[in-house]
């Protein structure tokens, strides 16, 4: 039902900066708690960071510290991360991700195909 495409991603130093966006198709979007998540080569996908469908509740992994801020657009039917002072850790294939419900309660229910996001030293 949802369809999300993301762009943003790329090749970024250590220590600057990234913008990651989300675009989600149809006005069911507004009614929809978003998030990011990303995974890194043999890891598992981790939670990154979430937002209520109003975009007034926010939620972030503790291993983000304050670096990552999600934020949303309604109007725009878009779903934003700014990732700053980015380090070589955070390179991962990056997927927005979309809830079934206002609130970010258990697993998303639609996903991205993902964006590469690599930080060089």
């Amino acid at each position: 039902q949802v369809q999300l495409v993301e762009s943003g991603g790329g090749l970024v130093q250590a220590g600057g900066s990234l913008r990651l966006r989300c675009v989600a198709s149809g006005r069911a979007f507004r009614n929809n708690a978003m998030g990011w998540f990303r995974q890194a080569p043999g890891k598992e996908r981790e939670f990154g960071g979430s937002i209520s469908a109003g975009g007034v509740v926010t939620r972030y992994a503790d291993s983000l510290k304050g670096r990552f801020t999600i934020s949303r657009d309604n109007a725009k039917n878009t779903v934003y991360l700014q990732m700053n002072s980015l380090k070589p850790d955070d390179t991962a294939v990056y997927y927005c991700a979309a809830y079934s419900d206002p609130l970010p309660l258990g697993n998303p229910e639609y996903w991205g195909q993902g964006t590469q996001v690599t930080v060089s030293s």
